[in-house]
């Protein structure tokens, strides 16, 4: 089954993807910050909800842990 998420969701799924295979390492929810313009709770708030949906998984107190679940090839290509 296709995993299910919006166009905005996406585009930070492609996000986290693309920045993680890039520098070898996750983005900080700051770099998120920086890229699409938002303010820290609204990418903490879209964090929680792509965990929620079980799209991506972190480990809790770890800084730059956010590792996607679903298959690179369901992911959207980055605007």
């Amino acid at each position: 089954m296709d995993p299910t998420f919006t166009t905005k969701q996406g585009q930070y799924l492609a996000y986290i993807y693309c920045y993680t295979k890039i520098n070898g390492k996750p983005p900080a929810e700051a770099d998120m910050q920086h890229y699409f313009k938002v303010s820290p709770p609204s990418v903490h708030q879209m964090l929680v909800k792509l965990e929620s949906l079980g799209l991506i998984e972190r480990k809790p107190g770890v800084g730059r842990s956010i590792r996607v679940l679903i298959d690179p090839d369901k992911i959207p290509r980055l605007q």
